[in-house]
């Protein structure tokens, strides 16, 4: 079995931007792309699990997610990152849907498809349906990020983070992976 580490992609590996769309609006977040190489080398395969309502909405088109998520292979790649896949749940929050967060359906597809240990997986996000999606998975551990809409959540609701660990960023979050505890973050317990 294979660890893993699943990303949420837009406030936790990419700038926030509402309803980002457009190739020319990805602002990889500083030291993302060095945090997922360390733990691509320590052994962790990368997944990104990315809710895209916009797409069921009417903003945009499953066409224009696919080209910002090749765009972000493609830069993430010159820093040696691979993801083994990308999950994408493009249904608005009201229509069905087998994936979108917190469904942990796509976790599940990458224990099947991949052997995926979710046991010794993370999920990292900065909304509580990426952590709500890693502990429907039964993962190791969550994280927050407090890029993207994570510090509002953390001020807002503390109570809801249970057993999540909270950290800056990603590459904090990289580093309370390989050396838990030893970032002098706190878990949420």
């Amino acid at each position: 079995m294979n660890r893993a580490v699943f990303l949420d992609r837009d406030g936790t590996m990419i700038a926030e931007k509402h309803y980002l769309h457009e190739v020319e609006q990805v602002e990889i977040l500083p030291g993302a792309a060095k945090a997922l190489k360390e733990l691509q080398d320590a052994g962790f395969k990368l997944f990104i699990v990315s809710n895209q309502s916009g797409v069921g909405r009417g903003y945009f088109t499953l066409a224009d997610v696919e080209r910002v998520n090749e765009h972000i292979r493609r830069e993430f790649a010159r820093a040696g990152v691979r993801f083994e896949e990308i999950y994408i749940a493009p249904e608005a929050p009201d229509a069905s849907s087998r994936g979108r967060k917190p469904s942990p359906q796509f976790l599940f597809d990458a224990r099947d498809t991949f052997g995926v240990d979710l046991a010794e997986s993370h999920f990292i996000g900065d909304k509580l349906v990426d952590l709500e999606c890693g502990w429907n998975a039964g993962v190791k551990r969550c994280i927050l990020v407090r890029t993207g809409y994570g510090a509002e959540l953390e001020r807002n609701s503390p109570g809801k983070l249970r057993s999540a660990v909270v950290v800056e960023d990603l590459a904090a979050a990289a580093g309370w992976i390989l050396n838990p505890g030893g970032t002098g973050e706190r878990a949420a317990d």
